[in-house]
């Protein structure tokens, strides 16, 4: 049985940072790209970053770049997602999901797994 499931989410100011935790199991971690989107209140999820299972390539929304890091540990089982200078607008749930796929997951239909969530609040 595949788990994802994220940590570390919480309250924070503007201008702050958090680091997100994804623990995988049930699956070959290293045989899965990983992704991180987010869910505003009212909106559709969207993409936030994603690190490839070969090279560990990263591609990152616009709206994140130069503010959010994502970075994996195979040895861990575990995806991370480093975000300083937080805004308001990040304000959202995060999720993060695995992609059986050689290239990088941007789209949502492209992930086969997804954890619970992990809320992130950014007061300001």
């Amino acid at each position: 049985q595949v788990q994802l499931v994220e940590s570390g989410g919480g309250l924070v100011q503007a201008g702050g940072s958090l680091r997100l935790s994804c623990a995988a199991s049930g699956l070959t971690f290293s045989s899965y790209g990983m992704g991180w989107f987010r869910q505003a209140p009212g909106k559709e999820r969207e993409f936030v970053a994603a690190i490839s299972r070969i090279d560990y390539i990263t591609d990152y929304a616009d709206s994140v770049k130069g503010r959010f890091t994502i970075s994996r540990e195979n040895a861990k089982n575990t995806v991370y997602l480093q975000m300083n200078s937080l805004k308001p607008e990040d304000t959202a749930v995060y999720y993060c999901g695995a992609d059986f796929s050689y290239g990088l997951g941007l789209k949502i239909q492209e992930y086969d797994y997804w954890g619970q969530g992990t809320q992130v609040t950014v007061s300001s």
